[in-house]
């Protein structure tokens, strides 16, 4: 009986990992024209994670840095070629031009906080 028990925990955990890293998406924040959208870099996430934005349009990215962990001191744009350290309890804005059309991830230096920013 013990040994069942083990393995329905066992496979319900292995469940929750599936779904957290693979499966579940967050819902996209929309920002409006000129708009600021604040991001809140805590317990190992970015939130919101998923930006959408409409094409050529500028939008400003507030950073607000919680967590005091060494990977969450830096995010980074590759695609856009920007890279912005992040001070702890304080807010870093990171202003952007008008992007073209597609996709744009963000993230830190060991991409383990990941976002997306999304132009359309």
């Amino acid at each position: 009986m013990n040994l069942l028990i083990i393995n329905i925990a066992g496979l319900a955990v292995i469940a929750l990992i599936i779904y957290w890293f693979w499966i579940y998406k967050p819902k996209d924040v929309q920002a409006k024209d000129q708009d600021t959208i604040t991001i809140m870099v805590e317990d190992g996430v970015y939130q919101p994670s998923r930006i959408s934005v409409p094409a050529d349009t500028e939008i400003s990215l507030e950073f607000k840095r919680k967590d005091e962990t060494p990977c969450a001191e830096m995010v980074i744009f590759p695609e856009l070629y920007i890279s912005e350290s992040l001070p702890i309890n304080k807010a870093k804005i990171i202003k952007l031009k008008k992007l073209e059309k597609g996709n744009y991830q963000f993230h830190c230096q060991m991409q383990m906080y990941k976002g997306e920013l999304h132009v359309e």
